[in-house]
């Protein structure tokens, strides 16, 4: 049965390339999958002169990115940084990086990464991507309007303002509501100027590898039809995470299952993440991901007060909704409430469910079913340092510092089973900043790449995620892959 009709968490086992009697066609390189990734490594392949190939499981190329908003996190002083009035630097944004991409992050990825964003920013805009220089202020999950720049991730909430000065790096393209399909568009126009060759409706079986040991090509359906297709330099595996496969996901990452709303698209299955393993890739990071429920805007939301089951406060609630989703997770044991008062109450993008509305906070903690006392020592605790514009427990930041005094309470239902809570992973194969898939003990297989989040790429925590780092580090990457498989020694063929 094929990994297609059976979803499973196993290695897919690859062909010898001496049992394929007849190869459909030959390519310098083939990418499997057309989302950000696979565009930037098609792109850079063909421009260093390889003969390439994009295999694309949907009609259209497109991914778990054309499905997003569109953000990509770029710094440094960009030119829409700068004409917003941010003097932004390669050291200040290596420091959040390094922080934000979290503690089991590749230093030589993230370093790479922040040196090279001026260049990657002029990637985008050299294959048509448009961006304004403006600045959205509001703290949101994207801007609705075409502005460009945001805070999209922690860059303003303690610890991270701490450890680096405050800068908004989040850029979306010149597009009112999400851009990610756009942003697709784009890559679609250049990788077919650059005479790269895209067939949709294929979907790749498993890896063909020689007596060597190397990687030579893919094993793919074409119309109901089994094709052999060879690869003299290199495939690149850019299909995406394994959210969409609930096999993987209940033996990777047992706190994403408890989600009930995968991100991603149909593609993300998985299928590359184990075509890699059978040829003795590693999978690295698979039990992390980003867990989010989007309890912002409206901001006066994050004014609220975030409580557990026991009614005390874990997280200050400016964090970047993802660090707050998973401490909720972490440590409130999936269970939290948002207590808000008469001016903070607001119509979320999730419609959360009202656990309680009361007069009193003592009435609230009563309907709620919390320990007596312990939602009221912890508002009357908070209202008092909020007073003087403090938060001496967790830091929120001032600006959304206020008492909740003005009645009715209320008590939104963050927790995982009665909310939405969408969820993405970031596990994959391990590879070296150039896209090389290694193996456990650190060696190259040979003729073999990956990218995007069918690697354990730039960002590997969900609490320390900011928007924009999956769009961005999954394309910088692709592009080292899709340079490196081009130089690449070619296979030699078997007489």
């Amino acid at each position: 049965m094929s990994q297609a009709s059976a979803p499973s968490f196993l290695p897919s086992r690859p062909r010898r390339a001496a049992a394929i009697s007849t190869w459909s066609d030959t390519f310098d390189v083939i990418v499997v999958g057309f989302g950000v990734a696979g565009g930037a490594a098609a792109i850079e392949a063909a421009r260093a002169g390889a003969r390439t190939l994009i295999l694309e499981r949907q009609t259209r190329g497109g991914g778990a990115t054309a499905l997003s908003e569109g953000t990509i996190y770029f710094g440094g002083g960009t030119r829409a940084q700068k004409a917003s009035g941010f003097d932004d630097s390669f050291e200040n944004m290596l420091a959040h990086v390094r922080a934000a991409a979290g503690p089991t992050a590749d230093p030589e990825k993230v370093r790479l990464y922040c040196e090279n964003s001026l260049d990657h920013f002029a990637f985008f805009e050299s294959i048509g991507v448009e961006f304004k220089d403006t600045f959205f202020a509001e703290k949101v999950i994207f801007p609705p309007t075409d502005d460009c720049l945001i805070f999209s991730g922690n860059e303003e909430a303690w610890p991270f303002s701490a450890e680096a000065k405050p800068m908004p790096r989040g850029h979306k393209p010149k597009k009112t509501g999400s851009a990610g399909a756009y942003i697709i568009e784009q890559m679609i126009d250049a990788a077919t100027k650059l005479g790269v060759e895209i067939q949709n409706e294929v979907r790749v079986e498993t890896l063909i590898r020689d007596d060597e040991g190397r990687v030579v090509g893919v094993v793919a359906k074409i119309e109901g039809q089994e094709v052999a297709i060879r690869a003299n330099r290199g495939v690149i595996l850019t299909t995406g995470g394994f959210i969409m496969n609930r096999a993987m996901v209940e033996h990777y990452a047992p706190d994403l299952a408890k989600c009930r709303y995968p991100i991603g698209s149909e593609g993300c299955d998985g299928s590359g993440i184990r075509m890699g393993m059978g040829v003795g890739g590693a999978a690295v990071n698979m039990h992390e991901g980003l867990m989010t429920t989007a309890f912002f805007p409206p901001t006066s939301h994050i004014k609220g007060v975030l409580v557990s089951a026991q009614g005390q406060r874990f997280i200050n609630e400016d964090c970047y909704h993802g660090r707050v989703t998973d401490a909720i997770m972490q440590k409130a044991d999936g269970r939290a409430y948002l207590i808000v008062d008469d001016t903070l109450y607001g119509q979320a993008i999730v419609r959360y469910e009202l656990a309680g509305v009361e007069e009193t906070i003592e009435e609230l903690e009563k309907t709620v079913g919390l320990p007596e006392g312990q939602l009221v020592h912890t508002i009357a605790s908070y209202n008092k340092y909020a007073e003087q514009g403090e938060d001496p427990v967790f830091h929120k930041a001032k600006k959304y510092l206020t008492p909740l005094v003005h009645p009715p309470f209320a008590a939104l239902d963050l927790s995982v089973d009665k909310s939405i809570w969408a969820t993405f992973t970031l596990g994959g194969l391990d590879t070296k900043a150039t896209g090389e898939v290694l193996t456990v003990d650190g060696q190259v297989v040979p003729g073999l790449y990956a990218a995007g989040r069918a690697s354990a790429g730039l960002t590997r925590s969900g609490r320390y995620y900011a928007s924009g780092m999956s769009i961005g580090g999954g394309s910088y990457f692709g592009r080292l892959a899709g340079k490196t498989a081009a130089k690449a020694e070619p296979a030699v063929e078997a007489a």
